[in-house]
């Protein structure tokens, strides 16, 4: 798939970071557009409650690997690590990270790139999404 994009703004704020009103159901979609930096090292994003982090999505270029996690009761859970790096730096991409009942999938220009079963069933306790890293961001839809 071709992604045909243009944008109009100022790249967004990164870290950036927005309450998701309500919380997050099945069949959320979250979608973002943006730019790795030409030397960026990681892309970031989280899906938060008020105790912890319920997806961790952590994009390392230098070791291509995606490392996916969650963050509760004051301490990590197992890494799952896999997969490359479903970016390139300096080429723009569509990331949507859709929500069902048993997991969290994410797409890059309209592939699946990874799934993550859900460690934290109160999907409408997780009501803040952050995004960080090196990169420009031009818009995201929660």
């Amino acid at each position: 798939m071709d992604l045909d994009f243009i944008a109009f703004q100022d790249p967004v704020v990164v870290p950036y970071k927005a309450v998701l009103n309500g919380g997050l159901q099945p069949g959320k979609d979250i979608v973002i557009y943006g730019r790795p930096n030409p030397d960026s090292k990681m892309v970031v994003f989280n899906l938060r409650h008020r105790y912890g982090i319920a997806f961790h999505y952590k994009s390392l270029f230098e070791e291509n690997v995606v490392v996916r996690n969650t963050f509760e009761n004051g301490k990590w859970g197992a890494e799952e690590r896999c997969g490359a790096v479903p970016f390139k730096r300096d080429q723009l991409f569509q990331v949507t990270i859709s929500c069902n009942k048993e997991q969290f999938t994410v797409f890059v220009n309209g592939q699946q790139a990874h799934t993550y079963k859900h460690r934290f069933a109160k999907l409408e306790d997780i009501d803040v999404f952050e995004f960080f890293g090196d990169i420009q961001l031009f818009f995201v839809k929660t």
